[in-house]
């Protein structure tokens, strides 16, 4: 006899909440959305009355979809409640509940056959990467081909970051030794969109790691954290992808496993919890997590060689999962203060989500941008040219959003380790 989807739910956390509000200021759709079923207060509620079978796990779909999953409601919440597993418990009734679709046909193609097949993302890599350097990508904005692709895609399309040719990618060291005496041994998690379309940023990430005394190892056999899918609903495929990183890094013994992805990196941090009813495998995912950083944290210990001023006003978008889910607050700043000749200029709210949230902003294109105009409003007061952020997917929204308010001019959104790898005097590599 099969299970029914709603004893997946985690009925029992739901009772922590004592339905205060707390959470309501900090939550972005319901600030641009204004109902109480777009809020954690409301999911919450939902979701406690589709395990006791007063709505359906249809009526449920909607708010759970809509959520970001950012997981600002757990760090104002003044009874600790363990939103993020309910929330992860109703994707994955959700998730078993979908009947066939041509929708669940086209996303299990994209969360078995691409995000976790490093060679299907090295080729889509590739792809761009002629797409870009062929004359394609120009003629297609010459001719407005590229309008008649979805507004969501359009948007992105315009904005994703030059790709490294197939030669350089085949030519990149896997390993970087510092010239002095090692300080520290890290293993680098290269991630699956991050190695794909933000190589150049692991790239210089590991270059600064070692130019701070670190051996530096892109260790072979990882592949995607199973961020995409556990959100999904799909937490066999994330433990799967889990066991694979773990036994990945179990190779050589490494002082820290080091990520340039803050959804990755929270992603990492909470392999435990995947292996809760396996005792043999959680304590093997609790010494990977143990080791598991993100970049910042270590550079934030290292004596980089910031030589070089840059006078540029900045200020700094959080990723919402270094914060909320691996509490990594102060590094970034500390860092980004290390570099002469910046004025820092801090959001007035800058634990509000940009509305990336993973793959949110393509399949909930329309929310996603109503979230991003808030972002934006706070990023125009502090009138910065540099918008600093340490997650691929603020770095593309803050670019959507830059162009949005037509700031393009003088304004740019980059990656934390650019920024310093710019200030340290470290020259790309000829691709």
């Amino acid at each position: 006899m099969n299970e029914d989807p709603r004893e997946k739910l985690n009925y029992d956390a739901t009772f922590s909440c004592i339905q205060c509000g707390s959470c309501l200021p900090a939550c972005p759709t319901y600030k641009t959305m204004g109902t109480e079923t777009q809020s954690p207060r409301g999911r919450i509620n939902l979701v406690k009355m589709a395990a006791e079978g007063k709505i359906t796990l249809d009526e449920l779909k909607e708010p759970i979809d809509l959520c970001l999953g950012c997981r600002a409601c757990e760090r104002v919440c003044p009874t600790n409640v363990a939103y993020g597993k309910i929330l992860d418990s109703a994707k994955v009734a959700l998730n078993e509940h979908e009947q066939v679709s041509v929708k669940k046909f086209q996303e299990d193609i994209y969360y078995n056959q691409v995000f976790s097949k490093k060679n299907v993302m090295g080729a889509g890599a590739n792809l761009l990467w002629f797409y870009q350097k062929s004359g394609l990508r120009s003629l297609a904005e010459k001719t407005h081909l590229n309008h008649l692709l979805p507004e969501s895609i359009a948007t992105f399309e315009e904005i994703l970051p030059s790709v490294s040719s197939p030669l350089h990618r085949h030519h990149r060291p896997d390993r970087i030794e510092p010239k002095q005496t090692p300080r520290y041994k890290v293993g680098f998690f290269k991630g699956c969109i991050m190695d794909a379309l933000f190589d150049r940023i692991n790239d210089l990430g590991m270059r600064l790691l070692a130019a701070g005394g670190c051996t530096v190892v892109a260790v072979d056999g990882q592949t995607c954290c199973g961020a995409l899918h556990h959100h999904g609903g799909r937490t066999q495929q994330a433990k799967e992808l889990a066991k694979q990183n773990i036994e990945a890094f179990e190779t050589e013994a490494f002082d820290y496993v080091i990520n340039t992805a803050g959804g990755c990196g929270a992603m990492l941090h909470e392999y435990p919890e995947l292996f809760a009813d396996d005792p043999s495998w959680e304590k093997r995912a609790e010494a990977f997590a143990a080791r598991s950083i993100d970049i910042s944290e270590l550079l934030a210990r290292l004596d980089l060689p910031v030589e070089k001023e840059i006078r540029k006003r900045v200020t700094y978008q959080p990723s919402c999962h270094m914060t909320n889910v691996q509490k990594v607050v102060d590094e970034p700043k500390q860092l980004i203060h290390s570099v002469r000749g910046i004025d820092f200029r801090e959001l007035d709210n800058p634990d509000f989500c940009c509305g990336s949230a993973g793959i949110y902003n393509v399949v909930h294109f329309d929310e996603s941008m109503k979230i991003l105009d808030v972002k934006m409003g706070d990023v125009k007061a502090r009138n910065p040219e540099l918008i600093v952020t340490t997650n691929p997917g603020c770095l593309l929204q803050m670019k959507a959003g830059i162009e949005r308010e037509g700031l393009q001019d003088h304004v740019r959104a980059i990656h934390l380790v650019e920024l310093l790898a710019a200030a340290c005097g470290l020259e790309d590599e000829d691709k």
